[in-house]
């Protein structure tokens, strides 16, 4: 049985008990098949109310986002314009590099209710909860060299950071390259993928996940103690269509600056919301561990770091952790 079929019914009795037997009687299952898919819709955003001898009660429906609310808060000329929406995927980046195989043009987005294999930087899994966050991927096509990449990894940092707080008004800080962080914990990731051909860019693909409205009860408990959600910061809710259109109206913003003019006023603009310069951090990179205190960006990107022996090293990529206490 699909469990949209126990949806409709408890949607047909609005405000009302409807006991389990009932439910097994009129779908024709099982008391425990009936439970299963409470827990099912539970894991979808449903929140039931369940009283012994009464049954079980709908409270609220996730909020989903729809089409038109996502075009009407959009200011942008082509992000975000072709717009595929799904409910579920794998991950929204293979969705999109689907899409710029076949052709799709620059400023293609892909956003997903819920991604069973979202990715995060390094291979790692991205937690991405259904109807609780913004998961997407937006398809970009600079006439650039590949070595231009990692800066538009920092400008999609920047973009998303701005963003987050003009809408939400939390204190978030990004640590380098690309994470943001709210209170010392995670509350975003960016994962910049590029495509190449003859040293040159043929495609980037910019993955965003923002933990936008998910609640402590959302994380899984290896994830509490270093992540946490727009939502517990604010403790309000966010409208994710006002979040992503801003999100694409800097990201528009920003991009065209950067192919007029360069690097120069992006990394200024990243060193303004850094909570990386100045800390004293410890870099794991493939050619080893680097510490030293971070002391900015180099007019290419790079993380410039003082060691303890008063060498500088320019760090390209590369994992960083905070020495002592979180900023």
């Amino acid at each position: 049985m699909s469990h949209s079929r126990l949806l409709d019914l408890l949607l047909s009795q609005p405000g009302q008990y409807v006991s389990g037997e009932e439910i097994s009687r009129k779908l024709s299952i099982s008391r425990t098949a009936v439970w299963k898919q409470i827990n099912k819709l539970r894991e979808e955003g449903y929140e039931f109310e369940a009283v012994s001898r009464k049954g079980y009660r709908l409270i609220s429906k996730p909020e989903r986002l729809e089409y038109s609310g996502l075009l009407q808060a959009m200011n942008t000329k082509s992000f975000g314009r072709r717009l595929k929406l799904l409910d579920v995927t794998t991950s929204t980046q293979e969705e999109v590099r689907l899409l710029a195989e076949q052709g799709a043009d620059e400023g293609t987005l892909v956003i997903a209710e819920e991604q069973t294999i979202g990715r995060g930087r390094q291979g790692r899994k991205w937690h991405s909860p259904a109807g609780k966050g913004i998961w997407m991927s937006l398809l970009l096509r600079p006439q650039l060299p590949l070595s231009s990449a990692p800066q538009l990894t920092l400008l999609s940092a920047v973009a998303v950071c701005r963003a987050v707080r003009a809408v939400t008004g939390v204190d978030v800080g990004i640590k380098w390259p690309n994470d943001l962080l709210a209170n010392g914990r995670k509350v975003c990731g960016i994962l910049l993928e590029s495509v190449g051909e003859d040293e040159m860019i043929r495609y980037c693909i910019a993955g965003i996940g923002i933990d936008v409205n998910l609640e402590s009860s959302d994380l899984p408990p290896e994830l509490v103690p270093i992540a946490t959600s727009l939502q517990i910061e604010s403790g309000q809710k966010v409208d994710r269509a006002v979040l992503v259109g801003l999100i694409l109206a800097e990201m528009e913003k920003l991009y065209g600056l950067y192919l007029e003019e360069g690097f120069a006023p992006i990394g200024h603009l990243w060193e303004a919301l850094s909570i990386t310069t100045g800390q004293d951090i410890t870099v794991k990179t493939a050619q080893g561990e680097v510490s030293g205190r971070a002391m900015g960006l180099d007019e290419n990107g790079g993380l410039l770091v003082i060691q303890e022996d008063k060498r500088q090293t320019t760090i390209f990529s590369g994992e960083v952790q905070f020495v002592g206490c979180n900023p």
